[in-house]
């Protein structure tokens, strides 16, 4: 018997006990100090004379038979892949890249687009392209930007198009909206099958308009939230997404005290989502304002112990930790944490293919066309569609890789030039929050 290559062990924050996990046995404990003390001497390979103890680890997957695992191990990937293959795909269609507001970290500013409208004849071409190469999968559309929701005749009049094609194709729609037009928009959306309406809100009224104003300047926060108000009244789901680093995120606490007073938080229709601002494409005129990823979760993890009514208005995952907390059991090994070309494309109004939202607008990322023509790069495609833990060399002896995935692909082919290289996430770090967090008690 083995030590299992894919056992997470770690300190709980603030506690003198420690975790184990392993998503591939799909088990995971709490230990007291000198049950820690016996994981550390099997991971050194000592035996364990307490027979007990180690018969409970051999039948949590802990300790294991290395040909067993690496069978166990193939079996899990092949399922993986199979519920991968049914899974429900999620389609961007960008309308345009133009916006009304002028927000300090949009990473699109700097893209270079022709100043053509989308026509009828784009959107058909479009819908004809979903429709004949995702035939044989579930799928919803996503509409995107820019700014999609842009209060003028044209763009009314497209969006009530794709509405309507979408009925007809008998999918479901979300948008992704700075919000500052969506009350106006919503006698339209109501005609549509609206799964939710990702909606942006960085903090409370002066925290926000100073960092999402209209272009030409202007606060935006007021009519985001009688938009947000009227959408739950009308029965529309929000996702409200706050943007954060480290000129709001102490605004979190108070932002979250709005969404209770404002009854958001006791809606069924109401999610929350935290954005990590950081750099994506070109250079933040201020990186030092940036978070890392477990740097933002530290953050977070000491506001809510100071502030824990934010709990009521977002829980952070910590890795599988909330997962595991509210489903009393770990989620299945995650093999890939990238959907691009896999579970997520994306389309623009130019014609243009991409991978995902985050390469969606860079022409040199271009995957082929649906217009005029349809064209496609097939071997970019395929080492798109090949990227998992399996295919990134440095992910296949990392204890974390089931928890992690590899991370985005956008951002590691970003920093190294290779589609199939990791995007590391620091796995350990968030458990060692989230087990102190959501398991305090135990």
């Amino acid at each position: 018997m083995i030590f299992s290559k894919y056992n997470i062990t770690s300190g709980i924050r603030d506690s003198e006990n420690y975790f184990i996990v392993n998503l591939l046995s799909g088990n995971a404990d709490i230990l007291t100090p000198e049950d820690a003390e016996k994981i550390r001497a099997a991971r050194e390979g000592k035996d364990i004379i307490d027979n007990e103890f180690k018969n409970d680890l051999i039948d949590k997957g802990y300790l294991i038979n290395q040909a067993e695992e690496s069978k166990e191990y193939r079996r899990k990937y092949l399922d993986f892949l199979d519920s991968r293959d049914k899974d429900e795909i999620q389609i961007f269609f960008v309308t345009n890249y133009s916006c009304n507001f002028a927000c300090h970290y949009c990473y699109q500013d700097q893209y270079d687009h022709p100043s053509n409208k989308l026509s009828r004849e784009v959107v058909d071409a479009f819908f004809d392209y979903v429709n004949k190469e995702f035939a044989a999968r579930k799928k919803y559309i996503t509409i995107f930007g820019g700014e999609p929701l842009l209060n003028t005749p044209v763009q009314k009049d497209i969006i009530g198009y794709i509405i309507q094609k979408s009925n007809e194709a008998g999918l479901s729609l979300c948008f992704v909206t700075n919000g500052y037009f969506l009350e106006e928009y919503i006698p339209l959306l109501k005609k549509g099958d609206i799964r939710e309406i990702q909606v942006t809100l960085d903090g409370t009224e002066s925290v926000h308009n100073n960092r999402r104003f209209l272009k030409g300047g202007g606060g935006t926060f007021e009519k985001i939230v009688k938009g947000i108000d009227k959408s739950l009244e009308k029965g529309i789901n929000i996702n409200l997404r706050m943007v954060v680093d480290k000129k709001n995120i102490d605004n979190l606490a108070d932002l979250s005290r709005l969404a209770m007073e404002k009854g958001w938080t006791a809606s069924p229709l109401f999610k929350t989502q935290l954005g990590r601002n950081y750099e994506l494409h070109h250079c933040q005129s201020s990186p030092d304002k940036l978070f890392d990823r477990i740097s933002l979760y530290e953050k977070i993890y000491e506001m809510i112990k100071i502030h824990p009514h934010i709990l009521d208005f977002h829980k952070p995952a910590y890795s599988v930790s909330k997962y595991l907390e509210e489903n009393g059991e770990l989620p299945g090994p995650l093999f890939d944490s990238c959907p691009a070309c896999k579970t997520e494309w994306a389309f623009d109004y130019t014609g243009n293919i991409y991978s995902c939202t985050a390469t969606v607008g860079k022409t040199d990322e271009s995957l082929g066309t649906f217009y005029p023509s349809v064209t496609r790069k097939e071997e970019i495609i395929d080492n798109w569609e090949s990227r998992d833990v399996t295919s990134i060399a440095e992910c296949r002896d990392c204890s974390v890789q089931l928890a992690c995935g590899g991370g985005c692909g956008s951002v590691a082919k970003n920093r190294t030039g290779n589609i199939c290289s990791p995007d590391c996430r620091p796995v350990k770090e968030l458990m060692e929050l989230g087990f102190s967090q959501y398991f305090r008690s135990i």
